[in-house]
């Protein structure tokens, strides 16, 4: 029975919003902000801090963070207390949030190594959002991004989210063999969603039920 499906993504291709419309769709919660908030909330820290602390940590967490905080949400997410937090401390509780979440299941996980942290689990769904790279300009520039703020994040946040894999997991990004489907957002949302539900369902027909 499939109870949990992970989007992963490249950078500007819409899978944020795949994923919001895929839970809405399904009735699942959503761990995109949540998922973020809720770590927030259990390692005590708030922006401010990061701010503060950002000279004395070391390279490789501020490089973490900034993967970390950079996305739809994350940007203004409360952060305190970062003085006692460190890489090792952030990966664990994310581990802690993501399984804790599989295991509630009917859910749908943004990022955040979800895909790498339940790949042995066998009620999960795996999905790879990816696009063109005029078709992730253009949702960048339609979410507000200026052209050159747009194309320097398609440069390097996908570059980012590489190094972060390869780092924690030992893993090259995006890994195929880890998902169940790789899928075109350019296709339109709609669709995408659509091609997702009927994969699950050819596994676990019990899900199309529920759309």
């Amino acid at each position: 029975m499939i109870r949990t499906i992970t989007i992963e993504r490249e950078y500007g291709a819409g899978g944020a919003a795949i994923a919001e419309l895929l839970a809405q769709r399904l009735g699942w919660k959503l761990w995109d902000q949540a998922l973020t908030a809720e770590i927030a909330r259990l390692a005590k820290v708030d922006q401010a801090c990061v701010e503060r602390m950002a000279e004395r940590c070391d390279s490789a967490f501020y490089r973490l963070m900034k993967v970390f905080m950079r996305g739809s949400y994350e940007r203004s997410l409360p952060l305190t207390g970062l003085d006692t937090f460190d890489a090792d401390g952030m990966m664990a509780l994310m581990q802690r949030v993501i399984e804790q979440a599989a295991d509630e299941g009917k859910c749908v996980i943004v990022g955040r190594g979800s895909p790498y942290y339940l790949r042995r689990r066998e009620d999960a769904f795996h999905v790879f959002v990816y696009a063109p790279h005029d078709e992730k300009l253009r949702r960048l520039r339609e979410l507000g991004k200026s052209e050159s703020e747009a194309a320097e994040l398609l440069s390097t946040v996908d570059h980012e989210r590489a190094a972060f894999i390869r780092k924690y997991f030992g893993k090259e990004w995006p890994n195929r063999y880890l998902y169940n489907m790789m899928i075109n957002s350019k296709a339109g949302d709609e669709l995408v969603v659509d091609t997702i539900l009927q994969g699950v369902a050819a596994l676990d027909p019990s899900v199309s039920s529920s759309c």
